[in-house]
């Protein structure tokens, strides 16, 4: 996410609009897919193994992806040569990076341990899975948690996955360059948002 990002930023500094849709394009489907997958997954391991404290994190998590959907909805009726774009791409990074840094410095140490090794790989593998068959688009207005996130996102994704053929994509190369470009940058560390 960070790396697509980087690369957009870089593009759209530079003028070149076409290389920043196609990496805006990226950024915002991995953004709605990973929100999707956490709802379905994540979350709801938080609720069954840390109890009430699991149920207060997982809340604030998803009103947090209620947030992002909406400014990635914004962001999905924008062209990209649009003034506030660039502005608007801004706040919705500043705004991952705390709802990252909260889950990995606070949410998911917790339940780590309460899942064990063997539960965390699985937990990994369904998250991976799931992502492959949830919404590329947000839907803010759906319910975001299992099971009606789930049954609604069955119904949608057919159609966010025909509207994705419509755009344009950065090319495996693009994506080296731009993971390359990422780390020698000194990656999230380095982050300039």
């Amino acid at each position: 996410m960070y790396e697509y990002y980087t690369a957009y930023k870089k593009a759209h500094t530079s003028g070149d609009l076409d290389t920043a849709s196609k990496f805006s394009n990226q950024l915002r489907w991995e953004i709605a897919r990973h929100a999707v997958g956490e709802e379905i997954v994540v979350y709801p391991l938080m609720e069954e193994h840390m109890g009430a404290k699991g149920k207060e994190l997982a809340d604030h998590d998803r009103q947090e992806h209620t947030e992002v959907k909406q400014m990635l909805q914004e962001l999905d009726a924008l062209e990209i040569a649009a003034s506030d774009y660039n502005g608007k791409m801004e706040k919705l990074m500043e705004h991952l990076k705390h709802h990252n840094d909260d889950e990995e410095r606070d949410d998911l140490p917790q339940l780590e341990p309460k899942l064990g090794k063997d539960g965390s790989i699985d937990a990994a593998q369904r998250f991976t899975r799931t992502k492959k068959f949830v919404p590329t688009r947000t839907h803010p207005a759906l319910p975001n948690q299992p099971p009606y996130e789930t049954l609604a996102g069955f119904l949608v994704a057919p159609i966010d996955k025909l509207q994705d053929y419509f755009l344009s994509w950065p090319s495996s190369e693009q994506k080296e360059e731009a993971e390359k470009a990422y780390e020698q940058g000194g990656g999230r560390k380095q982050l300039d948002v």
